[in-house]
C-alpha cells in the first residue's frame, strides 16, 4: 500500500492596500531616520549635548550617522530590505541599552527604539510578500 502526501502552499500575494501602507509607513520612518542620520554626520550642538548626557563621546556619532544611513539605504532597497531591518533592529537595540543605562524614562525615551523597530519589520511586513513568508501569522 502507497500512500501520498500532498502539500499545499500558501500563496503570499500581496494586496495593493497593504503594500502602499507598507510604503507609507517606510516612508515616514526613513525621513525620520534619514534626519537622525544626517544630524549625526553634521555634527549639529544638540546632538552634542545628547551625546554626552548619554555618556558617549562627540567624535563617536558621525560614524553612528554612517551606520544608521547604511542600514536604513539597505532597508530601502527592496532587494536588500529583508538584511537592512536586521542591521536596523540591531541598531535600535543599542538605542535601547544607551538609553536604559543612564535611566531615561522607559515608556517615553527608552522603549521609543522599539516602537521604532516594531514599524520597520510592520512596514516591511505589508511591503513584502517574501518576508510574510517567513514570518507567517497563523489564522
Amino acid at each position: 500500500m502507497t500512500t501520498t502526501t500532498t502539500t499545499t502552499t500558501a500563496t503570499h500575494t500581496n494586496s495593493p492596500v497593504a503594500a502602499r501602507v507598507g510604503w507609507v509607513l517606510t516612508a515616514l520612518i526613513a525621513i525620520f531616520l534619514i534626519f537622525d542620520g544626517v544630524t549625526k554626520l553634521m555634527n549639529v550642538q544638540a546632538v552634542k549635548d545628547a551625546t554626552v548626557d548619554l555618556g558617549l563621546r562627540e567624535e563617536m556619532m558621525p560614524v553612528v550617522g554612517i551606520v544608521l544611513l547604511v542600514s536604513l539605504a539597505l532597508y530601502l532597497l527592496p532587494r536588500t530590505a529583508f538584511l537592512g531591518a536586521v542591521l536596523l533592529t540591531g541598531y535600535l537595540g543599542g538605542a535601547v541599552l544607551t538609553n536604559w543605562r543612564v535611566d531615561k524614562p522607559l515608556f517615553s525615551t527608552v522603549l521609543f527604539a522599539v516602537y521604532v523597530g516594531i514599524v520597520v519589520w510592520g512596514a516591511l511586513y505589508l511591503r513584502d510578500p517574501k518576508v510574510r513568508q517567513v514570518m507567517p501569522f497563523v489564522r
